[in-house]
């Protein structure tokens, strides 16, 4: 693909612009030229723990000016793809804010009680109590979606365990593997294209 033939970029957060919150060098700049261009972009991360306006805030912080708009998770995709297979549908989750705001904002209501789906997002406050009520919704029928794969995450202080780690857990108690969102399911990304209206011979 020619540079002339790039209309739209996707690219991930962690790695890519940032590592532990510190600038990649030329990521700034980078970011910089895609907006005076007004060019398309998304920055993708399989972190479901942020709304949009935490993680903008957040860039903010190292130094990377990304708008909200331009910020797609695996919550967002996970509630997209939650409303496209039931409308209207509910909800046990485990995770924090980003999923729980995306799913909300899909038209998912949150519950205990005979859900549609168990849904497993990132937390740094997993609970054995709200893994149990999981393991119970699980194996009495509703069912288990994961935001993303990742076993563990990182910190300043070394390695945490992640969504994939406990979606381990629960499938080992229950004998069903999760439906996984975000990256690297080609659904993650297919849901960013379709965010900025975009075709993937045109993104890079």
């Amino acid at each position: 693909m020619s540079r002339r033939d790039i209309r739209s970029w996707l690219m991930d957060m962690d790695g890519v612009l940032v590592r532990e919150e510190h600038p990649i060098p030329g990521a700034g700049e980078f970011l910089a030229r895609l907006q005076e261009l007004d060019t398309p972009f998304l920055v993708l991360t399989n972190n479901s723990i942020y709304t949009r306006r935490d993680l903008a805030a957040r860039l903010r912080r190292s130094g990377l000016e990304v708008p909200e708009k331009s910020i797609w998770t695996s919550a967002l995709a996970t509630a997209g793809f939650l409303e496209a297979q039931r409308p209207g549908g509910s909800a046990f989750v485990i995770g924090e804010a980003g999923l729980t705001t995306a799913l909300h904002s899909h038209g998912y209501t949150l519950t205990d009680s005979d859900p549609d789906y168990v849904v497993l997002g990132e937390t740094r406050t997993y609970s054995f109590e709200r893994i149990t009520r999981a393991i119970r919704l699980v194996a009495a029928g509703a069912r288990f979606i994961a935001t993303n794969p990742d076993n563990v995450g990182p910190s300043p202080d070394g390695l945490l365990p992640a969504t994939g780690s406990v979606a381990a857990l629960i499938s080992r108690a229950t004998g069903v593997d999760p439906y996984y969102v975000g990256k690297p399911n080609p659904l993650m990304m297919r849901s960013a294209l379709n965010a900025i209206d975009a075709h993937s011979e045109h993104t890079r």
